[in-house]
């Protein structure tokens, strides 16, 4: 590709990111007037859900939950049967990583209902879910019709419409630029991202132009002081944060053992409901996905037994939503957990003594700890919060909480909520395994003969090991050369040897090798100067004693991990 054709692909990419970003917010909102329809129907147009409960009696609580669950279900039933059916891949993510040809839209659609009906019962998953769903295939919708003579990959214009529906969710447009190319991509290439942040402004802009012009959580009143004691307690948030984000997703993931029991996608999500229904007897500000929780929270409205009581509540509840197989987000959840868990490390610290100013603002720092280390997205989390506070002096302390909740979780063995993150730590760690791993590992036995024997010997050994060259030691072990059998061959029906001639005779003294303690990358680059399918390898440059070969073979397949 030319240069020229790049700089074209670029420009490409930015104007299509201006209708991709305008139609995904619609889409966002479109969702969200469809749960506001909702809630109209079922209680009388209260928007919140842990208060529009009230309504009816405790004890149709479960029901209720259990009931939308169960619907989901249903509709969640008909979506996985398609995907197998079709063998396709739903998720935006894995089209994004992938470079997939579409979305799937009739998948993306029902699993679309089955959301509505969970996130409108009142389980406890967020919506920017569905709603990120939904954008991008929008998205995948206007390249394969709009876009399609374009030179722009429909997985790009997947990317962007993703990154605007979160945009439009959240007001965010950095943070979700940034959490497309970070989860997506596994990288922030500024010719990828910068189609993603146009994408994601335009969104904004139009839910400002509809008057949603407000912050997600209005929080800029409160200012992070920086002092000493400050700093130690948001190290303390930062370390809680990634044991209790390894805790959430340990939760999940028994939740999900447990409920892959039951065979039935309906009544796996019925069951589901109705235990969330139950656990909000003890609370309904555990239902729904805790946004309105966030901002009392913020307001200092609970006490530390309602907190500690909330924080337990809440986790079981969405790990039952999310093992259950209700299709929503964990940011918001996540979100809450954080809050829930950053105020009440403050209001002990205040109680221990330590001079806190504002309890409130630790529950914005623990915010975006906690959904960095279930998401390891550290970049994305502090521009997150960052954006929908607007509150400037929580940048520093987020930076802190989030890179060390999503440093303590990877190290504790846990994975992200996103599978493509898993994947792509997966091929970090190849990467990383590949460029410092050292050549002894992938060693095996080669042919070796000394100076005096023969060069018929030699074929011979070729012939029974199938390997084009016979390397050539002497008593002692140290490398002198190796043969090529392609020569032998030659020389001996030219009569210029005979098969009982010594193999001195045709040794090559400076046959290429290798380094036992070298890298695996060492090999890889010293292999892309020659043709050989095999290297000697030696121990070391001064006694160069002969330890056996290398293969190509071998390397090609260590590199398939990560490539």
């Amino acid at each position: 590709m030319s240069i020229g054709t790049k700089h074209a692909l670029n420009w490409t990419s930015i104007l299509v990111a201006i209708p991709v970003g305008l139609v995904a917010s619609l889409v966002t909102l479109g969702f969200r007037q469809l749960i506001e329809l909702i809630d109209l129907l079922l209680f009388g147009g209260q928007q919140d859900i842990t208060e529009a409960m009230h309504v009816y009696p405790w004890y149709f609580w479960p029901l209720i939950v259990g009931g939308g669950g169960l619907i989901a279900g249903f509709f969640l039933r008909y979506a996985a049967a398609l995907e197998q059916k079709e063998t396709i891949r739903t998720d935006y993510l894995d089209v994004i990583n992938a470079r997939l040809d579409s979305v799937p839209t009739r998948t993306s659609l029902f699993r679309g209902l089955s959301s509505l009906a969970s996130i409108s019962s009142g389980a406890s998953i967020g919506r920017e879910g569905p709603m990120v769903q939904l954008s991008a295939l929008s998205g995948s919708l206007m390249g394969r019709w709009l876009f399609k003579s374009l030179p722009l990959k429909n997985s790009d214009v997947v990317a962007m419409a993703a990154a605007a529906g979160l945009s439009s969710v959240y007001h965010a447009p950095l943070a979700s630029a940034i959490f497309v190319a970070e989860i997506a991509f596994g990288i922030s290439a500024m010719q990828r991202l910068i189609p993603l942040i146009i994408a994601s402004g335009v969104a904004v802009l139009t839910m400002w132009s509809l008057g949603y012009r407000s912050a997600i959580y209005p929080f800029s009143h409160a200012q992070f002081e920086l002092t000493p004691d400050s700093i130690l307690l948001t190290v303390g948030v930062g370390l809680l944060a990634g044991l209790f984000g390894w805790a959430m997703i340990w939760l999940i993931g028994q939740s999900k053992r447990q409920f892959a029991r039951i065979g039935s996608l309906p009544l796996r999500l019925g069951l589901g409901g109705v235990l969330v229904g139950a656990l909000a007897i003890g609370s309904t500000q555990i239902l729904g996905n805790g946004y309105e929780v966030i901002v009392r929270i913020m307001a200092g409205s609970f006490l530390l037994p309602m907190l500690a009581a909330l924080l337990l509540l809440k986790m079981l509840a969405t790990a039952i939503s999310v093992g259950s197989s209700a299709v929503g987000g964990l940011f918001t959840p996540a979100l809450l957990i954080g809050a829930l868990m950053g105020q009440l490390v403050a209001l002990v610290a205040i109680m221990a003594g330590v001079p806190v100013s504002n309890a409130e603002v630790f529950a914005a720092v623990g915010m975006g700890a906690v959904l960095s280390s279930v998401s390891q997205a550290p970049l994305m989390a502090m521009l997150m919060v960052l954006e929908m506070t607007l509150n400037s002096s929580l940048l520093f302390p987020t930076m802190i909480a989030c890179v060390l909740a999503s440093m303590l979780a990877y190290r504790l063995q846990s994975g992200s909520t996103y599978s493509v993150v898993n994947s792509h730590f997966s091929r970090s760690d190849a990467k990383f395994d590949f460029d410092n791993g050292i050549i002894s590992q992938f060693i095996v036995s080669g042919a070796a003969l000394t100076p005096e024997d023969s060069v018929g010997k030699a074929m011979a050994v070729s012939s029974l090991k199938r390997e084009r060259f016979v390397y050539v030691i002497d008593h002692k072990g140290t490398f002198l050369g190796a043969v090529s059998i392609h020569d032998i061959s030659h020389k001996v029906l030219d009569k210029e040897i005979t098969l009982t001639s010594p193999v001195s005779c045709v040794m090559d003294a400076s046959f290429p090798t290798i380094f036992e303690n070298q890298t695996i990358r060492e090999g890889w680059e010293a292999f892309a100067r020659i043709t050989l399918e095999r290297l000697p390898v030696l121990n070391n440059p001064q006694e160069r004693k002969y330890v056996g070969a290398l293969t190509k073979t071998s390397l090609i397949q260590k590199a398939k991990d990560f490539i």
